[in-house]
């Protein structure tokens, strides 16, 4: 187990992304993207993001387990169900599609492209350590969810 594994919650890892996102936008050109077009991508990606995040959480809630990033071993029960259908992490899905739509509200292709070193972050020391902790808990119920479900979509 690495030292970063479980260490920052995702929503400060998002806050940093945003932030370097933010960041890379004052030292480079922005990029002339159509407006309308543009708009309307970060109106799409931010309506997927709080279907996926909103239903994420509600779900867990509802089934009465944690929702606590940083201690996936309190979790009381394999959600399986709602969001969880699509996507076993909807909530870091919807914690993407916000990123991406701040990027293309920067206008900015440097921005959105580090956009794409959260998922492998995320993946390393935020989601891969969730499942061990779920295949510890779970067992062979979380193998089969996880060979009948997608990672990320």
């Amino acid at each position: 187990m690495s030292k970063m594994e479980l260490k920052i919650p995702p929503v400060g890892i998002f806050l940093l992304f945003g932030l370097s996102m933010w960041l890379i936008t004052r030292g480079t050109a922005n990029h002339d993207f159509n407006m309308a077009f543009r708009m309307t991508l970060i109106f799409m990606a931010l309506f997927a993001s709080a279907v996926y995040g909103i239903g994420g959480i509600m779900t867990f809630k509802r089934a009465g387990t944690s929702v606590h990033p940083l201690e996936p071993e309190r979790s009381s029960i394999l959600v399986t169900h709602g969001v969880f259908r699509l996507s076993r992490n909807p909530m870091y899905l919807a914690l993407l599609l916000t990123l991406l739509a701040w990027g293309l509200y920067l206008s900015n292709l440097y921005a959105l492209a580090i956009c794409v070193l959260f998922v492998p972050y995320m993946n390393r020391f935020q989601i891969r350590p969730e499942e061990r902790a779920m295949e510890k808990l779970f067992g062979e119920s979380f193998a089969d969810y996880r060979r009948s479900t997608r990672r990320w979509l």
